[in-house]
Order: C-alpha cells, then structure tokens, then sequence
C-alpha cells in the first residue's frame, strides 16, 4: 500500500472565500487538511458578517484570525501564512490573486482562474513581478485511475492518439424550480459564458492531462439555452483540433436531466482506447484491438507510484480523495518552489495552463457567434 507521507511539515493556509454555503469551500477545507499537509488557520469566509463568523466557529478559527476584509486579512496575516486559497466568485479572483502574490503569499487559486483574458494577464504581470508561486485547483486529475491512465498514454499503450470524447452534463439548471438556488454570479454571462469557466475548464484541463500536454489549435462551437433561468449558455459543444492530428469532441451541460455530474473520457489510439466515468472513479478500461477489455483498478493497476491509497483496494475512494490527493502535491510543489524557485510536479498547474484554457475558451465564444472555426494562434495574439 502506497500511503500518504505524514511526516512533513505542515504548511498554514487562509481562505479568502468558501464560507459553509459556498459551493466548493467545505470540499476545499476537508480535502486540504486529510493529510496533514495543510492547516487552514485564518480566513475571511464571506461578507456577511454571520456567516464568515459560523464558518470560523464550525472550523475552529479563532477571532483574531477571522476578517471580514480580505486585504485586511493579507496585511496582517502575510507574515505568518504560506499561502491562501482563492474560492471567492471567478469575475474577483484576479485583484485578490495578483495582491496576494505581491505580498509575497503563495496562492491558491479556485478554477477557473479568471473570467477572461484581459484578468488572466494581470495575473501574468504579477506573476512577472513577484516571481510568486500560484496554482490552480484542477482536481479531477487527482483521480488515481486518470494518473494511471496518463501513464499508460506516455508508455505508448494506445499507441499514436486520434480523438477524444469527454463530456460533463448535469441537470443543475433543469431540475423543479424550487430546488435550484444558483449563485447570483453563475447566472451571468460574459466574455466567456460562465458554464464554460464552471465546466469547460475542467475538460480542457483533462484533455491536456490524458494526452501529456497536446496544445489545441482550433476550436469550433455551438452554445445552446434550455433552461429557465434567461440569457446564460447552459449547453455547449466545443470541437476543437489540437497539434499532432489529435481531436476532440467536448460537450458540458447544466440542463441535462438524469446526470448528476456525469463526467466521462473515451481516449482512443491506434492501438487501444480508455474509458474512464467518474462515477466508477476506481475503474479504468482499456479496449485493444482483438476486441479484449482490461479493467484496473487501484489493486491491479500498472502504475502503483502514481497511486495514493488511504485504504486497501476494494474500498473506494472519491472526489475529496481526489482533491486531497492534489493538495499534496500542491504542498510538495510549494516547498519545493519556495526552496529552489521552481517546481517539477506534474500534477499541479499554473497561469500557463489556466491561460490555455481561458484562450480556449475565449475562442469558442467567438466561434459560436461567427459559425465558424477559430484559430487559437489569433485568439493568443489579440
């Protein structure tokens, strides 16, 4: 059994967002804290006053590290964090993201990292400056089938890549009206409509993981609106035509009754293909060409290094696992970054890969208003 290390110093966090009601901050704090490698030790929750106080009571922060200002909290807490995490609306990310580095903090920043281009480059610019370390939570990767699978991929198991399916439906904006409650801010589109910044993101993210880092370059899409809450995007698909002959099929949904989040990756070769759901996160399927299937799981996968069990196979882990399993390796990443200055963890991402999604993304919206491909080499150059 490949367990988590225990030994390491423990790294001291603030949150600056992800209250108790927010939608990702419970998520945030379990998965940080499963394996010692972070302590959340101040925070500025939410603005309401109530509820930035029950979350530092249900968190046992104490008083005097709890703020109702974010830049108050960097001011006084610069000194003695390693780093905060970023879990306020996407749209606010950048001013805290760039002035929390120019404090000198390490940042941890919620996907996606901005709404759009123009505040990804401020972040660059600060980034510039301070030679700061940030990293952005793209979690699904942090499934230990998908690192096994992206092994599989380097050792040539599927052979050249072709295409890949991935889709991410959910029925958030379709279900009966009285159980939807959204966030204000997702029911607002901008630059980039914010299903594509809440979902998109993350099959970008993914379609570069399985594939070891292939750049799209050119993407085309057709955005659609089924739900009742009007004028936001709420079904798109993107097609999108990377480097190498590689090609993609994305579609993410809000308003796709029957899925909970369904997420799913067909990866095919021209020697073999994957499968991998995320609501059977311990099984990876590989199909070869004489029509046999392997399934792995964490008991019999190739690749047990890249494996973090808590338990033995056999009893499945999940999505905080996942994103516990990440927050380890954002902390290995941190310590060395803050030693050398510099990291090689292959599984914690930053401005870079956060820019190449957003330049994506960027381009879809244009695609889906002109009816047309879009050359991403354009979108990087504007």
């Amino acid at each position: 059994m490949n367990l988590p290390s225990l030994h390491q110093k423990t790294l001291r966090l603030g949150f600056i967002g992800g209250a108790l009601s927010s939608a990702v901050g419970y998520a945030h704090w379990s998965a940080c804290q499963l394996d010692q490698r972070w302590q959340v030790v101040a925070g500025c929750f939410s603005r309401n006053a109530q509820e930035n106080m029950s979350t530092a009571q249900a968190w046992n922060i104490p008083e005097n590290h709890l703020y109702l200002d974010w830049q108050e909290l960097i001011a006084k807490e610069k000194d003695h964090l390693d780093a905060v995490v970023v879990l306020t609306p996407t749209p606010h990310h950048h001013d805290i993201v760039c002035a929390s580095l120019e404090a000198g903090l390490g940042v941890i920043c919620e996907k996606a990292m901005t709404a759009n281009l123009a505040q990804s480059r401020q972040i660059q610019e600060s980034l510039s400056k301070t030679k700061g370390f940030l990293a952005v939570t793209f979690n699904y990767s942090g499934y230990p089938l998908l690192r096994d699978l992206q092994r599989h991929v380097q050792e040539g198991t599927l052979g050249k890549l072709t295409q890949i399916q991935i889709e991410m439906p959910s029925d958030a904006f379709i279900q009966d009206k009285e159980k939807m409650k959204p966030q204000e801010w997702r029911l607002s589109d901008g630059e980039i409509p914010t299903i594509l910044l809440d979902l998109a993101v993350h099959v970008h993210h993914l379609c570069s993981f399985v594939t070891n880092g292939l750049k799209p370059a050119h993407v085309n899409a057709d955005f659609h609106h089924d739900s009742i809450f009007d004028n936001i995007v709420d079904d798109a698909y993107l097609w999108v035509k990377f480097e190498q002959d590689f090609r993609a099929s994305m579609w993410v949904s809000k308003s796709a009754l029957g899925y909970r989040n369904g997420l799913k990756l067909r990866l095919f070769g021209d020697k073999a293909s994957a499968e991998w759901l995320q609501e059977e996160p311990e099984r990876l399927h590989i199909f070869q060409k004489d029509t046999s299937r392997i399934t792995y799981d964490r008991g019999n996968c190739k690749h047990p290094d890249v494996i973090r069990d808590r338990f033995k196979p056999g009893h499945p882990g999940g999505f905080v696992e996942a994103f516990a399993n990440l927050y380890s390796d954002i902390a290995d990443a941190y310590e060395e970054f803050t030693a050398t200055g510099s990291h090689t963890n292959p599984y914690v991402f930053g401005w870079e890969h956060a820019h190449e999604g957003l330049t994506l993304l960027t381009g879809a919206a244009r695609a889906n208003k002109q009816k047309n491909w879009i050359s991403l080499s354009k979108e990087t150059e504007q």
